[in-house]
């Protein structure tokens, strides 16, 4: 029996062949041209099918992963336009008259040293994701096909890395574990793997797995050990390792069709996020309370036009229907900044993320608009829907859509075609503006859904797809977020609507209790982390004086 050691990811056992993926290494030899017009035109060339294949990966992973994991596309995607990447390729062709694929080795090779001298494992392992766009541009430029992993039979797969491209390619339920030689806890591999709930070990180290190809092997995702060709000794320990691990997946389970109550008998709702129809079994199979953010967004990419009224309504009726009568939460269209959709034909923004986007756009566009409102009233006969209007800054962007609303209700009446009128239209409090106004504008709506993904960069002055603030940003929570919380909750509370929160924070539970004493009212996650916050949340007992963590008393804020 061989012992290979290396950092788990992702806890679980995983008993089968080995399977190594031999990546293909672009061969790029230093060539000197002399048409240095025909080598930039054959780099741009390059650049646009790249960025023509990258939306279609993150299409395709916000369908399979999620929007949390597919954001690594954007980030691909941002680099191959970032002005310093590209200047640097384009100089090396026009003023060393290097050939465009040796131009894009050079500076790949360049930043990826940069990265390792940096102190942060964050940042260091974001040299993956340089190697995969950079490989990517020089396989276009060599006119090469991509090399995909087919399987076909269950295996734990094992390579030296594996590209965020080429994990999302591969058929998953086909994968055992995951074995990597190198590779970081920030890793792609290691996001997807978690995400995906799959056994994983990476940082093997630099022994040959393409020597063990086909051997039987098993993973201990707990201890990050790979056992190749195990005793039954080894076999029958993990087993039973195994074992006790379901039975405490199995505890997790006796929260299904139960309520959701602290320890001092308040009741808290746990919805799910979704991205689409399939994320929808992992919401019904964890007994999600409800949907709390359906990203509609996700039927307007991949495509070549906006989606017509039937396909929303479809679509919108499937989530509804299949629900059977659970609360669901449709956003509406929440495109632009990191999201663009090419057929909209927006203008290039110098920062996208505070430019035409989300409500925005679906005001400057009402017929546009009027298509989503028309496709959800239809759908709300069918169970209980509410709508939610993302990016909110003022009072008067509520009442023009509500305006909206009352048109595409008197068209679907004009029609004859039924709808629920007392749908409840909320709103997404993510921006400063949203909390500073939030005493008005809960007068206005029913709900309130905070987004803390967007309220933290907006707060903090935080790019999130900056990955220098990424590794500064990392473990904190600052006050001034939690206080914007606070302030929220409270005005919400006078006006008699229910606050949730549908971001990323609101899986940390670390910080459930904190946002349980703040007076948040229910809380939406990815559905994998349904059943463990039902857990966290029965044991949180609330106490009558409510306080930002962390501090005994502030002045307005008890």
């Amino acid at each position: 029996m061989l012992i290979l050691s290396g950092k788990p990811v992702f806890g679980g056992i995983a008993k089968g062949k080995l399977f190594y993926f031999q990546q293909d290494e672009n061969e790029v030899t230093k060539r000197l041209i002399k048409d240095t017009e025909r080598e930039l035109k054959r780099f741009e060339a390059a650049k646009e099918y790249a960025l023509a294949e990258l939306e279609e990966l993150y299409t395709t992973a916000l369908e399979k992963v999620g929007e949390n994991e597919a954001g690594i596309f954007i980030i691909h995607k941002m680099l191959l336009a970032d002005e310093s990447f590209i200047r640097s390729i384009v100089s090396r062709i026009s003023d060393d008259h290097f050939s465009a694929d040796y131009a894009v080795a050079q500076t790949a090779r360049d930043l990826a040293q940069s990265f390792q001298k940096m102190s942060s494992d964050y940042i260091k392992s974001r040299a993956a994701d340089l190697k995969d766009v950079c490989d990517r541009l020089i396989r276009h430029i060599q006119n090469k096909d991509e090399k995909r992993i087919e399987l076909t039979e269950k295996v734990i797969l094992c390579a030296d890395d594996l590209m965020p491209s080429e994990t999302l390619q591969i058929d998953l339920s086909m994968v055992l574990g995951i074995v990597t030689c190198y590779g970081s806890s920030n890793s792609h591999t290691a996001i997807l793997a978690r995400t995906m709930n799959i056994p994983a070990i990476i940082g093997i180290g630099a022994e040959k797995l393409s020597m063990l190809r086909g051997m039987e092997a098993i993973i201990d995702g707990y201890d990050g050990e790979l056992y190749i060709d195990p005793d039954e000794k080894t076999l029958k320990r993990l087993a039973r390792l195994e074992e006790e691990e379901a039975k405490k997946r199995e505890l997790l389970k006796r929260f299904k069709g139960r309520k959701n109550v602290t320890l001092d008998g308040t009741e808290i709702q746990v919805f799910a996020n979704i991205a689409g129809l399939n994320d929808l079994n992992y919401a019904l199979e964890n007994d999600a309370g409800g949907i709390g953010l359906y990203r509609s967004e996700f039927l307007y990419l991949g495509r070549n036009s906006v989606p017509d009224e039937e396909e929303q309504f479809y679509n919108y009726r499937q989530v509804v229907e299949r629900m059977g009568g659970r609360k669901v939460v449709i956003r509406t269209m929440d495109a632009g900044a990191d999201k663009n959709i090419k057929y909209f034909g927006l203008a290039k923004e110098e920062n996208p993320a505070l430019g035409v986007r989300s409500i925005r756009l679906c005001l400057m566009r009402p017929e546009m608009f009027k298509t989503q409102l028309r496709a959800l009233y239809r759908a709300s006969v069918y169970g209980q829907l509410a709508i939610m209007l993302p990016l909110i800054t003022d009072i008067e962007e509520v009442r023009q859509a509500k305006a909206l609303i009352e048109e595409a209700k008197a068209q679907l009446r004009a029609k004859n075609q039924p709808f629920r009128e007392d749908v409840k239209v909320g709103i997404m409090i993510e921006t400063p503006a949203a909390v500073i106004l939030s005493d008005e504008l809960a007068a206005e709506v029913d709900f309130f859904s905070i987004g803390t993904n967007d309220l933290e960069q907006y707060v903090l002055a935080f790019d999130r797809q900056n990955l220098m603030l990424e590794s500064y940003f990392e473990n904190r929570t600052h006050r001034a977020l939690l206080k914007f919380i606070d302030i929220t909750c409270r005005n919400a509370h006078k006006h008699g609507i229910p606050v949730s929160i549908c971001g990323e924070l609101g899986a940390d539970l670390t910080l459930t209790e904190d946002f349980l004493k703040l007076g948040i009212d229910a809380l939406s996650v990815t559905p994998s982390q349904v059943l463990p916050l039902r857990q966290r949340i029965r044991t949180v007992k609330l106490e009558e004086c409510r306080q930002l963590p962390g501090a005994k008393a502030h002045a307005g804020v008890t």
